[in-house]
């Protein structure tokens, strides 16, 4: 039995930090993540002010990632997903595999749309996510004004897309809760889904 969940975020949103923790939880769970299929700097667009615009889905091999989604749901058991169960996994979750993908442009994609069975989104208000994006470091890295001149408007732009999207099922989460907080919750989401799958 398969279950795929995806996790879009705000960039810095948490999304990483809690697809690796669920991954902890779940047993025969991987993750497939989006940053994994940018384009080479190379083959990036640049912008008239000179910003590389990596916040939009022509930065990204998109088909590819697809593909690999694909694969994994054909045949999860060769994928290298680790088939211990943590301890004290519930019965639900015997016998299941887990398929997390996760990134910051998902559900403007079309042909992901079919592949889930749960959707997340973490979002951030802007000071927290600027703040927390100025604590990382990036390669190649932010250009003064990349993040208010390209980031956080694309963010707005896709969040209005997928909010106008009456037919999209997202579930909302708020990324300034504790990593703990939303790892709970997100859990025992996946507990009903799975009972609700197996009625």
């Amino acid at each position: 039995e398969l279950f795929a969940m995806f996790f879009n975020s705000v960039t810095n949103g948490g999304k990483t930090t809690l697809a690796e923790k669920l991954k902890n939880m779940l047993p025969n769970c991987d993750i497939i993540s989006q940053d994994d299929f940018f384009k080479p700097e190379s083959e990036v667009e640049t912008d008239e002010r000179g910003f590389k615009l990596y916040d939009v889905l022509d930065a990204l091999y998109m088909d590819e990632m697809v593909t690999s989604i694909r694969n994994w749901m054909k045949s999860p058991a060769s994928s290298g997903v680790v088939t211990e169960e943590p301890e004290n996994t519930c019965d639900n979750l015997k016998n299941v595999y887990i398929l997390i993908v996760e990134g910051f442009l998902l559900y403007n994609y079309e042909p992901l749309n079919e592949l889930w069975n749960r959707r997340y989104f973490l979002t951030l208000p802007y000071e927290e996510c600027k703040r927390r994006r100025s604590t990382r470091v990036y390669q190649p890295a932010d250009r003064p004004g990349y993040f208010d001149g390209h980031v956080w408007p694309m963010y707005l732009k896709y969040k209005k897309e997928l909010e106008e999207n009456a037919s999209m099922q997202v579930d909302y989460l708020d990324g300034t809760k504790s990593q703990e907080e939303l790892l709970s919750c997100v859990y025992s989401d996946i507990i009903q889904e799975l009972n609700k799958l197996r009625e």
